[in-house]
């Protein structure tokens, strides 16, 4: 975390966390069964990953797949969750020109897709927003009544305590609170009750 932590505070950090992380895995008809914690984890700087045609089932507390910040280039397609969460299915914090396209999405009336920027959270400062994502072509059924809360794009806008904890620095979540996120596609969606 320390690493982590000193990195963000440099103007190169999405480059440097992108550069150390693993790139181009591939998950294919894999069976995510949660526990109660997360059951996919994509971490920071992680790049090129691709979940498909896979099930996502069991619960976790949190939400089903989580793109970290400085994480890139994610497809998630053909998949179904049908996983009791916490929160919402998908959450995009500080991750950037991801594709999640064409998935079913059973939410029983949690959110579907989040994207923000989890601003100073630890101290560490976010430097990608959550930006050029598409979320085309999803099934949502199950939504809430009163919010139905499919996709959201810019969830928080620097609405957390721990907003103030990366401050100093001119550059990412230190010099900006705020989601940033601009550019993304939402498009071709569909909720069911």
């Amino acid at each position: 975390m320390r690493d982590l932590l000193a990195s963000s505070r440099t103007p190169d950090h999405t480059t440097a966390a992108q550069s150390a992380a693993p790139l181009g895995t591939i998950l294919e008809r894999v069976r995510f069964e949660g526990v109660g914690t997360i059951p996919l984890y994509v971490g920071p700087g992680v790049t090129q990953t691709v979940v498909a045609r896979s099930r996502f089932s069991g619960r976790s507390v949190s939400t089903a797949v989580y793109l970290d910040a400085e994480s890139a280039g994610t497809v998630i397609q053909d998949n179904d969750f049908t996983i009791r969460t916490g929160r919402e299915q998908i959450a995009v914090d500080g991750s950037g020109a991801n594709r999640i396209i064409g998935n079913r999405f059973a939410l029983g009336g949690r959110g579907g897709v989040f994207l923000y920027r989890n601003c100073g959270e630890d101290g560490v400062i976010r430097h990608q927003t959550p930006s050029y994502n598409q979320i085309t072509d999803n099934v949502f059924s199950g939504v809430g009544w009163l919010r139905p809360r499919t996709v959201v794009v810019g969830a928080r806008e620097g609405n957390r305590s721990y907003c103030g904890d990366d401050a100093g620095y001119p550059f990412g979540s230190s010099a900006d609170d705020g989601d940033g996120a601009t550019g993304n596609r939402v498009e071709r969606n569909r909720t069911r009750p």
